[in-house]
């Protein structure tokens, strides 16, 4: 466990000092996901289950502590269970569009810091069922490692007294496997790029004092070192409508749930990832978006940065930040669905072949390493490189329970950071795709506008396969019969 018998205290890791430091008025570090479900919770309940399973992750008992030259985990003395597990309730017709108002107006409002920094609140009454919002600070746990924190409070069944046998919980169920393959992309090469020098990273702060210094040394430096300076001496992302000064206030939204089989058969048609088609789909939304409020994107190409977990297996069920991040091309101004796709997945093959997600993590440890005052710069230096932050984490293909009710849909977002003020999250989960959007209010005035067009783009792509005269030994068996739903 976390705390060491006796001590109330323990030293933050660099990384998670970062995340900590991060946070602005305009951007607040924290992860914020619903679930909603089909059955009613009761508070007693879900404060019993929070205090037995999510308080087992005994971290979560601490107060994040920041000081000028470091940040530490501190026991809270007057922990409160009552105080970070809350009873909320929508107003007027206690419809989608409040919970999305009160969802973005929680994603708005900080945490307190003299606690420690998480919060969940329960609406009691939803279409005929419950809903939990939990926010959560990213310096606790990064975006996979809260996944599965939230997962370990579900069970299989919906009595676990009465279906001992049944009721285990996702993780305990279906733990290794599913855990062998979410953090599959971090094995190769992880032992090399954890064993960056310091000499690597007197460059890197050399760099991010005079960005100039990173063109000779992508010239010039070795393999590391030369995949951080690509990435600090990408030119920033164009001016958009989504590209801009932030306010304080955020709105989210989310989109009604795609059936995932469908999305595996067009992408095996196209003989690309899941990934990449949704999102492509996530592109095309925000290209008619874009098109629909007046702004020219002809040519036009934004970057998102992508989170890639990082966590070696044997940390899986830790806590802590172990993830880089890499720069996505989104060819916005791409009109044909199917070219956009292709460049889409382009990218991400280019991306996987690089080790800028290593560089990143390295980076971040810098940071937290450093004095709080390189972190402003550096930060701004990066978010001015992106517009956009992309998630997609697979979830389980079960249905699950959380005291007693059936989850109906999950949603998350993490945080942006800097500049960044647009959030694109995908999660799959019970044999549905789930996007949703979380927008600075300046930047993103009406997300649902963005959020309803995702299911007609993965429509495009579908009409524009069938279209097309498909060779018997390329297609799939079925995938005609699946695909021609959409017709």
């Amino acid at each position: 466990m976390f705390e060491t018998k006796g001590r109330t205290r323990e030293a933050m890791s660099k990384v998670d000092t970062a995340w900590l430091r991060m946070e602005r008025p305009t951007n607040l570090m924290m992860i914020t996901g619903v679930f909603m479900f089909a059955g009613h919770l009761d508070l007693p309940a879900v404060r019993a289950l929070l205090g037995e399973r999510f308080l087992a992750y005994r971290r979560f008992r601490h107060k994040a502590v920041n000081t000028p030259s470091s940040a530490y985990w501190e026991l809270d003395a007057d922990f409160d269970l009552d105080w970070h597990v809350r009873l909320a309730a929508l107003p007027g017709a206690a419809d989608k569009p409040e919970l999305e108002a009160f969802v973005g107006e929680l994603a708005s409002t900080p945490l307190d810091h003299s606690k420690p920094l998480w919060q969940f609140h329960l609406i009691e009454n939803y279409r005929g069922g419950s809903v939990l919002v939990a926010r959560i600070h990213h310096c606790y746990a990064d975006g996979l490692a809260l996944v599965q924190v939230m997962l370990s409070l579900t069970d299989t069944a919906p009595d676990p007294e009465k279906h001992a046998e049944l009721a285990r919980t996702w993780l305990q169920r279906d733990g290794g496997n599913v855990w062998q393959r979410m953090l599959e992309p971090a094995q190769a090469g992880l032992g090399k790029a954890m064993k960056i020098g310091n000499r690597v990273w007197e460059k890197a702060a050399a760099m991010l004092a005079d960005p100039a210094v990173a063109a000779d040394v992508a010239r010039e430096g070795g393999e590391i070192t030369r995949e951080l300076a690509i990435a600090l001496s990408l030119p920033d992302d164009p001016p958009t409508l989504l590209k801009g000064p932030l306010g304080v206030v955020k709105r989210v939204a989310w989109a009604d749930p795609l059936p995932l089989e469908d999305v595996k058969t067009l992408g095996k048609v196209l003989g690309c990832t899941v990934n990449d088609v949704l999102l492509a789909c996530a592109t095309g939304a925000l290209r008619g978006y874009l098109l629909d409020q007046g702004q020219d994107v002809d040519g036009l190409t934004i970057r998102a940065t992508v989170p890639v977990n990082l966590r070696p297996l044997e940390h899986a069920k830790k806590l802590g930040n172990h993830f880089g991040l890499v720069f996505l091309d989104l060819p916005v101004g791409e009109g044909n669905p199917l070219r956009r796709l292709q460049r889409i997945t382009a990218s991400m093959q280019e991306l996987k072949r690089s080790r800028q997600a290593f560089v990143t993590l390295g980076l971040l440890a810098l940071l937290g390493m450093g004095p709080q005052a390189l972190q402003g710069p550096a930060l701004e230096l990066f978010s001015r490189k992106a517009t956009a932050v992309a998630t997609n984490v697979p979830g389980p293909q079960q249905p699950l329970y959380l005291a007693g009710a059936e989850v109906r849909e999950l949603m998350f977002w993490v945080p942006q950071s800097g500049s960044i003020g647009v959030g694109l999250s995908i999660l799959s989960y019970n044999g549905n795709v789930h996007f949703g959007l979380i927008g600075d209010a300046k930047r993103v005035r009406d997300p649902d506008a963005v959020a309803q067009r995702f299911a007609a783009e993965f429509e495009k792509l579908v009409m524009l396969v069938l279209m097309e005269d498909w060779d018997d030994d390329i297609e799939p068996a079925g995938a005609a019969a699946t695909l021609q739903r959409y017709a």
